[in-house]
């Protein structure tokens, strides 16, 4: 043991020490040191085990400061490692060139990156380390920008064919519609309308929560290309969907808005899956090419070789995040710059749109169409499962549907957690064996999953039981209860999904949420679904407690990347898109003088926007 006694002018304490004998090599009497540690009672006097401590005579790195802590390895000890750091960021630091310009960093209120990448190991104070770490993660913002900024420019810059109808025409597709349509759903369409009659091609996103009626919408605005001659394409991620807006499509093409006469014949319109037989897309290719089929709707096999348009002139793209950049770009050149419409029933958060779909316009749809009741929502007890078993046989008796959620598949050995397969066995056996329980999860073939659905949705099945696969599936109007096992291990905008699948006709619908056990019963998110049916606020919630992450359910290239900055920071996101609009007004290829070191930046962090090369 080596034990030493130090004091100031408050008092003094005993630092031991157990099998350290170096420590001896580095102390002497009457010495100044600066001391870290956690101060203990000894038999009464205060005592600090294994103290950090350094000389006050060189630069104290572990003590008397804001202290970085690294993460380690083997034999690398944080005192070690502080100190490589130190010379290392102390020699490199002013050595490193700036890639941000100067009136960019003065507009910013941000410090030079040397002095940034100092102050975020080493800072002399609070508010220097701020200041580092709003500059790095403005950098990381501001490259997020240029490159959704730049893509947006690049579209905006493509010519397109313009497509107008007179307001007469507009009137005359709403009276023949089977429903009033709501304001939002209105304006949105003014949106694609205005989208469509510049010469510039549209790159519109379309979100509104579930069932508030945006394939109504795209269907008039496709209607507009249409009834010029031109041809219309609409990708669904799952065979089902696609089917689904076939049938609902072809209705409103034939029927509800023919205005006394049919917009199109039946075999205009036109559905291509992976299960469309070979003879069939044959006679579907034959027609797209010489310009008989004016409508085609399916999954990706829209994309595949042999489909050749005539004359594609918009794309709608549903549930857009199910579909890479690189199918979006596929899809895209089938056509001459075809107008452009995703569409989304995920709620998406203001700072993301300032970012991952930054180079979209944004159109809301935030609106329930007249008379939809609210999904009644309650968080109910593991112990309370026999009353909601009870709920399920009233409303089945009533008529009714319901659908059962798990976490997971199958029980894995060391899981307390519900799981699909057993449970359904469970349910059936057990629980309710006069009613007809169905199974459909991730590990099904995609035709096993459809045929599942499609049995629920014809009512062949009084309750489906599930995994997240139908997050995003058929509409069942039929169904009004939602009970979600585990309602604890999925996010929020997982949750309102899943909420979305019921309430989609006239009857009350009801979401049970049973989460693991009793203590997760107070569980944030849980608590935030019973407060409110609106998306977008549990889409801010959602992108609060949990970060962008998988947001979308698929990483976007460079938001993965971020170290420092917050996709929740509107103000910064605002403050560096206006710069960047500023930045590439001037100068949209950055290759003057002052920007060069920011193009190249920006193609390490967007490799895709102005891909690599010289920028002399």
């Amino acid at each position: 043991m080596v034990e030493a006694v130090v004091s100031d002018q408050t008092g003094s304490l005993r630092l031991l020490w157990f099998n350290q004998e170096w420590v001896l090599r580095s102390l002497r009497k009457d010495m100044l040191l600066s001391i870290s540690g956690r101060v203990e009672s000894f038999m009464g006097r205060p005592v600090i085990y294994h103290p950090d401590f350094e000389s006050i005579e060189r630069e104290t790195l572990n003590t008397n400061r804001i202290v970085p802590v690294y993460p380690l390895t083997a034999l690398v000890t944080q005192k070690w490692l502080r100190r490589m750091v130190y010379n290392t960021v102390g020699y490199w630091s002013n050595k490193v060139q700036d890639f941000m310009p100067e009136a960019v960093l003065d507009q910013a209120e941000a410090i030079s990156l040397g002095e940034a990448l100092r102050q975020i190991h080493f800072p002399d104070d609070p508010a220097s380390l701020k200041a580092a770490q709003r500059r790095l993660a403005f950098d990381e913002i501001f490259l997020l920008q240029l490159g959704v900024t730049r893509q947006r420019l690049a579209w905006q810059e493509l010519e397109g064919r313009a497509y107008t109808v007179s307001d007469a025409w507009v009137r005359q597709r709403f009276a023949n519609l089977p429903y009033e349509l709501t304001k939002a759903q209105k304006q949105a369409f003014e949106d694609i309308r205005r989208d469509l009659n510049s010469p510039h091609p549209m790159n519109r996103l379309l979100q509104g929560d579930v069932g508030s009626g945006k394939t109504v919408v795209a269907v008039l605005g496709m209607s507009i290309v249409i009834a010029s001659g031109a041809q219309a394409a609409l990708m669904a991620p799952t065979s089902i969907l696609a089917e689904q807006h076939y049938r609902s499509v072809s209705r409103l093409m034939s029927e509800s808005m023919g205005g006394g006469e049919a917009l199109l014949e039946a075999d205009q319109v036109r559905l291509l899956t992976g299960d469309t037989p070979a003879a069939e897309r044959k006679a579907i290719a034959k027609g797209l090419k010489e310009g008989r089929v004016k409508l085609l709707i399916g999954t990706h096999a829209l994309i595949e070789d042999p489909v050749i348009f005539d004359d594609l002139q918009m794309i709608v793209v549903d549930e857009q995040h199910r579909f890479g950049v690189e199918q979006r770009a596929a899809l895209r050149a089938k056509g001459e710059n075809p107008h452009l419409l995703v569409m989304t029933a995920t709620p998406i958060p203001r700072s993301l749109q300032l970012t991952i779909f930054g180079d979209l316009s944004v159109s809301v749809m935030d609106e329930m169409p007249a008379g939809r009741l609210p999904v009644s929502t309650a968080i109910v007890f593991p112990a309370e499962r026999p009353r909601v078993y009870r709920m399920i046989e009233k409303q089945v008796a009533e008529g009714h549907q319901a659908f059962i959620i798990y976490p997971l598949v199958e029980q894995g050995d060391k899981e307390d957690t519900r799981a699909a397969v057993d449970e359904q066995q469970r349910l059936q056996r057990d629980i309710f064996p006069h009613l007809r329980v169905g199974l459909v999860h991730g590990r099904l073939r995609p035709a096993d999953k459809d045929a599942v659905m499609l049995a629920f949705r014809e009512k062949e099945f009084d309750i489906l039981v599930s995994t997240s696969v139908v997050e995003v599936g058929v509409d069942i109007p039929n169904a009004t209860m939602m009970v979600i096992e585990g309602a604890n291990r999925f996010g929020l905008a997982q949750l309102h999904q899943f909420r979305g699948r019921v309430g989609r006709g006239d009857a009350q619908a009801y979401c049970i949420l049973i989460p693991d056990n009793d203590d997760a019963a107070e569980n944030e998110r849980l608590q935030v679904m019973t407060q409110t049916n609106d998306g977008f606020v549990l889409a801010e919630k959602d992108l609060e407690q949990r970060g962008p992450g998988d947001f979308l359910g698929k990483r976007q290239a460079g938001f993965a990347d971020l170290k420092l900055a917050s996709l929740t920071d509107l103000r910064m996101l605002q403050l560096a898109r206006n710069i960047a609009g500023n930045v590439l007004g001037d100068d949209p290829e950055l290759r003057s003088p002052e920007n060069r070191a920011l193009r190249r930046a920006v193609e390490n962090f967007w490799p895709s926007v102005y891909g690599t090369g010289d920028v002399s």
